[in-house]
């Protein structure tokens, strides 16, 4: 997720339509008046993106258009893989969201969402540092099982390095337990590779992971 309250996907969107007016807008015949009237549109709605949909606005696009749906879908997957590892390791989910517009009407300014109850005290048990370097790893790995590489997972990887960093424990002890989850996680969802998509596909629909 990039820092700027401006999305790069937006700002890409605008300049790039900005720079084919001034260049091609003469050339099919469109006024100076016309051309002025359209980039000073598309510098609005920049604005409007940075501020009322704080900088998101250029994936609510993205996931509109036509290759919308495979952005979308990887999405899923990556809070499905969340979601199976956290069953199996009984850890409570409080909610699960897929794409932009439901992050946003939840106040959340990201793509998806996996929302945990989290524990009560900061310095955790070892056991319960791989139960959290399992799951909060399982989307990454869900991805580059479907996708070959894991585009999310910045927040789950700071997250981690936050549980971790307030254990106790050495960084050795840290890397050899992340590396241990992540293989168990990635052995556990090949075999769950059907329940994962449709898990995925059902949070591609705007339902709950599982049937009631």
């Amino acid at each position: 997720m990039e820092s700027s309250p401006v999305s790069a996907t937006a700002a890409g969107l605008a300049v790039a339509g900005c720079t084919a007016l001034a260049v091609f807008g003469p050339l099919v015949g469109l006024s100076p008046a016309w051309i002025a009237l359209l980039i000073g549109g598309g510098l609005l709605g920049l604005t409007v993106d940075a501020s009322q949909l704080e900088g998101m606005g250029g994936h609510l696009v993205a996931e509109a258009l036509p290759g919308g749906k495979s952005r979308l879908r990887r999405v899923a997957r990556h809070e499905a893989g969340h979601w199976l590892v956290a069953r199996e390791e009984q850890m409570g989910v409080k909610r699960v969201l897929v794409g932009t517009r439901a992050c946003l009407e939840a106040g959340l300014r990201c793509n998806g969402a996996t929302e945990f109850t989290l524990p009560d005290q900061a310095r955790l048990p070892l056991e319960e540092l791989r139960r959290w370097s399992r799951v909060l790893q399982a989307g990454m790995v869900a991805e580059e099982l479907f996708e070959g590489t894991a585009r999310g997972g910045e927040d789950d990887r700071a997250l981690l390095g936050r549980i971790w960093g307030l254990s106790g424990q050495d960084v050795e002890t840290a890397q050899r337990e992340q590396r241990r989850a992540r293989r168990e996680v990635e052995q556990f969802l090949r075999r769950q590779r059907d329940d994962l998509e449709a898990v995925a596909e059902r949070l591609l629909e705007g339902l709950e992971p599982e049937p009631a």
